[in-house]
């Protein structure tokens, strides 16, 4: 993909016009407080901000039906969701999902418990495990961790209970210990990464990358997209600094802190979620530098960092769709119906540049 090949909000436009890629792909291929206001927060509006599938196509890849998995067909207005969230809510991509995930439930009528691990991966196992115990009929899971799922996976399979994770891979057999996995293309990402950094640096000088956190597939396939893609494209760009920021806003200042000083000729940062990317920028700040000194490209789509690609500290952001309420919905109820869905539904990203920050900053959540 070359750095202006990023996907067109008209595309976009045209897939949901339609109102069939999502419902073909399934049926045939198929943060500022803690606490939750209730608000959408224009997480599931609609249009241009939805999801849309982008693969498989309708009639290809692996999929799922209840025969196989076991279990039997539900009504999904009469069942109760679990829905576990792996981070506490001070970031906003952990906002709008929670909060299209609700949205999505009220929508359908579907009784909803919720949970939220706050960061703690011993604590969302026993969210899940008690979701069960409350009578959770299927499950939505919003992984900490790609490891570790095994007592959940067990008590789940005793009951026959389906689960869809989103976001975030487990490590685990689709269709015998879950479903189906609801996310992005996270190597894809990390390469548009890299195309955007390679366009802003022009191929050349010392970059730096900020981890997301350990022990999950996100942060290991955006580092591999985009250390492939500069390897491939830029061997004049030299990764010469990686350290985990934590997918936080704070460590990504700390470790941008001490970026600055060990490595103050730095060309570029690629940080793997905004929140980091916008620590950064405070670091930056703080050692006096001038917008656009040190080029940053970050992965999400929050609203201050596509505003900080208006103020000139960000290059570019990938975007990283987080209204998963519709899309997992719609696979529960095709799933629970007795009909297939894809064991892996990959959504299409957009992006944020120079060229169209301003005007679809609405957009971003």
């Amino acid at each position: 993909m070359k750095p202006t090949a990023f996907l067109r909000r008209t595309s976009v436009r045209t897939l949901l016009a339609t109102g069939l890629v999502t419902s073909l792909a399934l049926v045939s291929g198929c943060a500022k407080s803690e606490d939750d206001d209730g608000k959408d927060r224009n997480s599931t509006s609609q249009g241009d901000s939805g999801q849309v599938v982008a693969s498989p196509d309708a009639g290809s890849g692996p999929t799922c039906a209840i025969d196989a998995y076991g279990g039997k067909k539900i009504d999904l207005k009469t069942a109760t969701v679990g829905f576990s969230q792996s981070e506490k809510e001070a970031n906003p991509f952990r906002i709008a999902e929670t909060a299209s995930i609700k949205a999505e439930a009220k929508k359908r009528g579907v009784k909803l418990l919720t949970a939220n691990a706050q960061s703690q991966f011993s604590k969302q196992i026993s969210d899940v495990q008690d979701l069960i115990a409350k009578g959770a009929d299927l499950l939505v899971i919003a992984p900490l961790n790609s490891d570790g799922w095994e007592p959940v996976l067990r008590s789940a399979s005793a009951k026959h209970i389906p689960i869809v994770t989103i976001d975030r891979k487990i490590n685990a057999t689709a269709c015998k210990d879950y479903v189906s996995f609801i996310g992005s293309d996270f190597v894809e990402q990390g390469k548009r990464a890299a195309d955007r950094m390679i366009e802003a640096t022009g191929g050349k000088g010392d970059i730096a990358i900020l981890l997301g956190a350990a022990g999950n597939n996100v942060t290991t396939e955006r580092t591999k997209g985009f250390e492939d893609r500069v390897k491939e494209k830029a061997p004049g760009l030299k990764v010469v600094f990686k350290q985990t920021g934590e997918f936080a806003r704070e460590k990504g200042q700390s470790v941008t802190e001490n970026l600055i000083q060990s490595k103050p000729g730095i060309t570029g940062i690629y940080a793997e979620n905004d929140e980091m990317g916008l620590g950064a920028v405070n670091a930056l700040k703080g050692a006096g530098k001038k917008p656009g000194a040190v080029k940053i490209v970050t992965i999400d789509g929050t609203r201050n960092a596509v505003q900080g690609i208006v103020d000139g500290w960000i290059d570019g952001v990938i975007e990283s769709n987080p209204r998963f309420g519709p899309l997992a919905f719609q696979t529960l109820d095709t799933f629970t119906k007795g009909d297939k869905v894809a064991q892996d539904v990959v959504i299409q990203d957009s992006a944020y540049t120079t060229d169209n920050a301003e005007s679809d900053l609405g957009k971003a959540y």
